[in-house]
């Protein structure tokens, strides 16, 4: 089974509730300056304006695992979704530079002398194995933010 998040820009409000259900599962400590792994946000074309929900989107095959000279990103066999194991991350950000959608974070891990280490959505991998669903989609209002089984 592979696991795809799927988003409908024409059902989001851009309330950004599934932003904050993401800091709030992942422990994002804003006033330190670590970012949510999911961002809301509106942008306008042609006159229209869109709202866009937006994070790891699980690519295959991931362009951040291809980059990073340390293999820390992994495919999960059993979700397909993209994973990580950053303890030996060591902060060069060539994840990031290699990420179409920008959807790697760094922050730091010590108080004293803090590594930095990067991270990135992991599909709520625990609430999902648990028989739950990701945070962002059990709280989107109106449903413009699902996870589809493939």
């Amino acid at each position: 089974m592979k696991l795809v998040f799927s988003f409908d820009s024409e059902r989001c409000t851009a309330c950004g509730a599934c932003a904050v259900a993401c800091m709030d599962q992942n422990d994002i400590d804003v006033e330190a300056g670590q970012e949510s792994y999911r961002r809301v946000f509106e942008t306008t074309e042609h006159g229209k304006i869109t709202a866009v929900s937006t994070a790891c989107r699980h690519c295959t095959p991931a362009p951040c695992a291809a980059a990073c000279p340390m293999g820390c990103f992994y495919k999960d066999e059993e979700t397909g979704l993209t994973l990580y194991d950053n303890r030996s991350c060591i902060g060069c950000r060539r994840c990031l530079a290699a990420c179409p959608w920008e959807a790697v974070t760094f922050r730091p891990t010590g108080m004293k002398k803090p590594k930095v280490r990067m991270e990135k959505c992991h599909g709520c991998l625990e609430r999902i194995r648990a028989g739950l669903t990701p945070a962002c989609v059990r709280v989107c209002p109106t449903g413009a933010l699902t996870l589809i089984k493939e």
